[in-house]
């Protein structure tokens, strides 16, 4: 089948090389020239375990293409994926300014039987809106449909080959068979293929997004009951998640959540919400929950030197907002980091794949290392921020000669109290009493 992707963002590139790699002919699209010929050269502007070889792959068997001709991606193609950034606007709901623009552009170029799909998230009713306006501008009707992406960063490709379920939003049978078409060789082990109407289609993928977030607020607020209380979390949470009711999926606590979907799509969902003149009391908690856990640490931190930070050594490790990735949007580092400058103290951060990105943001402002060892030369303390398996046995010792001070303040929960207290570690983390 012949595939068009509008957008070369994580979600376009993902989609668009994996569709390839089942053997379509897909031609990516994207404005952005210099990310073009980047990718033409080779050059993967994203960190995702195993991206990198199956663009290549892809590319050299001739089914893979980068392009910014939006006449030649989208007119001979039988499917157009739109795949363009949906940010959160001032009031929270989805800004969909870059989508309404794509739509225009490639309405001229649209093959009278081409599948117009959109992968990004999408508020209830984009899909119908496209309809609309695809045909006051052509004069004819248009076939749209919505199609979610589920992928988690980090494991992007094995959730887009191996999908729990594939939804699809579409309003006449054709449509939707031509999707179940294009993700057959995807659903080979009788995983679900979901028909239904293009505004259920919207609405499931915030509403997945938005319930897995309620579920970290949840136990994070319960985790600093439990510091309070002199209970241990992960006691806590051995305790119910062996409920089928619970489970224990997404019920680790932390120092919050971030990324490019949890807190956007918390937002436009009870931006929602509120167009419809209702109170989103549940989803307004969960937002002002994770904001609030996001300081947590910083807030330990400025405890144990007693509000004085200027001048202290403060290592970080961690700036993603999730391991396996690059990608710092919202991540709770950067709020970290930002309190830590603010406070005057002289900040070190060590990531195994997320440095450029905060180096384009701060600057020369931190100290860069390249291993988590050099992080801590001379740290008075340790920040955890990211739970990167490369931070989950660490040498101690070596640890404890290269610190000033034997001090951890771990966001993720990476190490057993007992083990800390017995190493001489002063140890806080997320739930728990500290030793």
């Amino acid at each position: 089948m012949r595939i068009a992707v509008v957008g070369t963002g994580y979600v376009g590139l993902v989609t668009g090389t994996c569709f390839s790699d089942s053997g379509n002919t897909v031609t990516c699209l994207d404005i952005n020239a210099d990310k073009i010929a980047r990718l033409n050269r080779g050059e993967i502007p994203i960190y995702e375990p195993g991206l990198e070889e199956l663009v290549e792959r892809n590319a050299k068997a001739g089914r893979l293409r980068f392009t910014t001709d939006t006449a030649a991606a989208i007119r001979d193609a039988e499917v157009v994926f739109l795949a363009v950034g949906t940010p959160p606007a001032a009031d929270g709901s989805a800004d969909l300014s870059a989508l309404w623009r794509v739509v225009e552009s490639i309405g001229p170029h649209l093959h009278p039987a081409a599948v117009v799909v959109t992968k990004s998230t999408v508020p209830v009713g984009t899909c119908a809106g496209i309809e609309e306006r695809l045909k006051a501008a052509l004069g004819r009707d248009c076939r749209v449909a919505s199609n979610p992406e589920f992928l988690k960063e980090g494991a992007a490709i094995e959730d887009f080959q191996k999908p729990d379920r594939v939804v699809v939003g579409a309003r006449s049978a054709d449509v939707a068979e031509v999707l179940r078409t294009l993700y057959a060789p995807f659903l080979r082990t009788e995983n679900p293929f979901l028909v239904m109407s293009p505004e259920s289609s919207e609405m499931t993928k915030y509403v997945a997004n938005a319930l897995l977030a309620t579920k970290i607020s949840f136990i994070n607020e319960v985790a600093n009951l439990c510091e309070r209380m002199e209970a241990d979390i992960d006691d806590v949470r051995r305790g119910i998640g062996h409920d089928s009711r619970i489970g224990f999926a997404f019920l680790f606590p932390g120092a919050g959540y971030g990324g490019s979907c949890f807190p956007k799509d918390v937002q436009a969902l009870a931006s929602m919400a509120r167009g419809r003149g209702l109170s989103p009391r549940i989803l307004s908690a969960v937002h002002e929950t994770n904001l609030a856990q996001k300081r947590v640490l910083g807030e330990k931190i400025d405890a144990w030197f007693g509000g004085d930070l200027a001048g202290r050594k403060i290592a970080v490790w961690g700036l993603a907002f999730k391991p396996r990735t690059d990608d710092v949007r919202d991540a709770p580092a950067i709020d970290l980091i930002e309190r830590l400058l603010a406070g005057g103290a002289e900040v070190t951060v060590h990531d195994p794949e997320a440095m450029a990105n905060v180096r384009a943001i701060y600057g020369d402002r931190l100290r860069y290392a390249d291993d988590p060892l050099s992080a801590v030369d001379g740290a008075e303390c340790l920040a955890i921020v990211t739970e990167w398996n490369d931070f989950r046995r660490p040498d101690f010792d070596a640890m404890a000669a290269r610190m000033k001070a034997k001090v951890i303040f771990d966001g993720r929960n990476l190490y057993s109290l007992r083990e800390m207290k017995s190493r001489g570690f002063a140890y806080h983390a997320i739930g728990k009493a500290a030793v």
